[in-house]
């Protein structure tokens, strides 16, 4: 009995660890897409009057709505847990949508954050709360935004403009939770070293194709 119990320790115990994890959400090679080729901001206001596209980045996007101010805990959460981390990475950014008349009120934020961190991967755009419905419309999410066109969830889109998260049954999540820090520790930054992986392995395949040539 002893044995057989060494054995199955041994033997078959790591392989159903590998098979459990293998399943999981590290498990993934590539983050799905949920919905491809969303469309750009195109000419929307920047608080400091620069140009933002979703082209050739990787962009976290949230909403900010029209409370915004109200809700800076959730930039703050977010800015702690992922943006401090990552944000020297020359391909990232964080854009918040927010409604126009909500510049004050961003601009506070940013100074609060500038305290604690570099600021120059944030970006936020401002358009009537129509315009931002229209876009967020089109990325045709399962949850809606609220009577603020804003949303305390983030989004990821790879620099195709894909907006990429998790579809199987059990697991389906299209946004992160920035009210709940654990689930940005935990869900988003297991999706977020997926999609770095992904493009980190594209580079090392160009790079050696390169080489060849």
């Amino acid at each position: 009995m002893k044995k057989n119990i060494v054995l199955f320790v041994l033997f078959v115990l790591p392989i159903v660890a590998y098979l459990f994890f293998a399943s999981g959400v590290n498990g993934y090679t590539k983050l799905p897409v949920i919905t491809p080729k969303v469309k750009d901001f195109g000419d929307w206001k920047s608080l400091d009057g620069n140009k933002v596209t979703l082209d050739n980045k990787i962009t976290i996007l949230g909403f900010g709505g029209a409370n915004i101010l109200e809700n800076r805990g959730n930039l703050f959460n977010l800015n702690q847990k992922i943006y401090q981390r990552y944000h020297t990475f020359k391909d990232l950014q964080f854009v918040m949508l927010c409604p126009l008349g909500t510049e004050k009120d961003v601009q506070n934020i940013l100074n609060s954050l500038d305290e604690i961190t570099d600021l120059s991967q944030w970006h936020f755009l401002f358009a009537t709360p129509q315009e931002i419905n229209s876009f967020y419309d089109q990325l045709k999410l399962v949850d809606k935004l609220d009577v603020h066109s804003g949303t305390p969830n983030v989004y990821i889109v790879d620099k195709e403009r894909n907006l990429r998260g998790r579809k199987k049954v059990q697991e389906y999540k299209e946004g992160y939770n920035t009210i709940h820090p654990a689930e940005l520790s935990n869900e988003m930054l297991d999706d977020f070293k997926v999609i770095l992986y992904e493009y980190r392995a594209a580079l090392k395949k160009n790079r050696n194709a390169t080489k060849q040539l």
